[in-house]
């Protein structure tokens, strides 16, 4: 009986595509780690939008098509969702050569998904998804959040080549990418205006952005400022060009792979950036170095418990969230 429960942990499970309520914590099997793999305990992994629209499959009718085929029909293959994670390693792999049992990491699992639980196992070096040793003077809720806000806006900043004094507008700069999308942007010596809810405003300042605006009551299409870089990342199309928000040869960073965008008639004096970002773990160690020379820091919003999970999801699912979402596993 004692060896059964060992054999086993605690995961929420998605049992079909749904409303929050499909996910359900359940006793699944622990795994074990190949020979390439370690076992990582896992003590905290986070909530965000793409974890919600996978649950929900709130997509495009063809994109949703298309996830169907790659995922599953009915629901999910890989049962256990959630891509950010922080926590310790327990075990590993005969032919690991860059962990060792007890150190404590942060990575982001990407379409291999499975976080929502107490173990998991990852291969050291991943063709998908990244892993590195945690920044030393973070929690590991606050490592859990960085992976997927921190490496979207490296990669989306870095294609811009922002310069020194450069005007930087962040449309849905309180999340978790926007948070990460500051501070990054503050880094590379630009002057940034923040645009979100009315919540996040201090927060916005408080990771040094130099103007915010709230979109409710103000809109940062009319106000007659011109950016050198617009980075985007909420799900809204946008009319652009000439005379308009954008230098000519600014350019607009797309994020979130659900937006549109329309050009005003004639407007071909702007660069568009979109589609996936690549992950790559010399950008999860540059964040690490970031971190520890207290350049960046995560914005943590709201906390839950493993069990609280499905509740973090219709949070989440309000589409005003303010900060990270991080779950507390162990």
């Amino acid at each position: 009986m004692v060896k059964e429960m060992e054999n086993k942990m605690k995961a929420i499970v998605c049992t079909k595509y749904g409303p929050p309520e499909v996910l359900q914590l359940k006793e699944v099997e622990k795994p074990t780690p190949k020979d390439n793999e370690v076992l990582i305990r896992i003590h905290a992994t986070t909530v965000t939008a793409g974890d919600t629209e996978l649950r929900g499959l709130k997509f495009s009718f063809g994109l949703r098509l298309l996830m169907r085929i790659g995922f599953g029909f009915r629901g999910p293959r890989k049962k256990i969702l959630g891509m950010e994670l922080a926590g310790e390693i327990e075990a590993v792999g005969k032919d690991v050569k860059l962990f060792r049992k007890g150190d404590q990491v942060f990575g982001i699992t990407g379409l291999s998904l499975g976080s929502y639980a107490e173990y998991i196992c990852l291969p050291e070096e991943r063709k998908l998804g990244v892993l590195a040793i945690k920044p030393t003077n973070m929690t590991f809720e606050e490592a859990a959040a960085v992976p997927i806000g921190g490496l979207e806006s490296l990669y989306y900043l870095r294609k811009a080549n922002i310069q020194n004094g450069q005007k930087v507008l962040i449309r849905g700069a309180s999340g978790t990418i926007g948070t990460f999308a500051i501070q990054l942007a503050k880094y590379y010596g630009a002057e940034v205006t923040g645009v979100g809810n009315p919540t996040s405003l201090d927060l916005m300042k408080s990771l040094g952005a130099d103007k915010v605006i709230d979109y409710t009551i103000e809109d940062f299409t009319k106000s007659g400022e011109v950016y050198d870089v617009i980075f985007d990342v909420v799900g809204k199309s946008l009319l652009l060009g000439s005379g308009g928000l954008l230098k000519k040869n600014g350019f607009y960073l797309l994020a979130n792979r659900g937006q549109s965008l329309r050009k005003r008639k004639g407007a071909k004096d702007f660069n568009i950036i979109a589609g996936g970002a690549s992950m790559k773990t010399e950008d999860l160690i540059f964040l690490k170095e970031l971190i520890e020379a207290g350049k960046i820091k995560t914005a943590i919003g709201r906390r839950y418990s493993l069990e609280q999970i499905p509740e973090a999801h219709i949070y989440v699912d309000k589409g005003q969230k303010t900060g990270n979402v991080v779950i507390t596993v162990a």
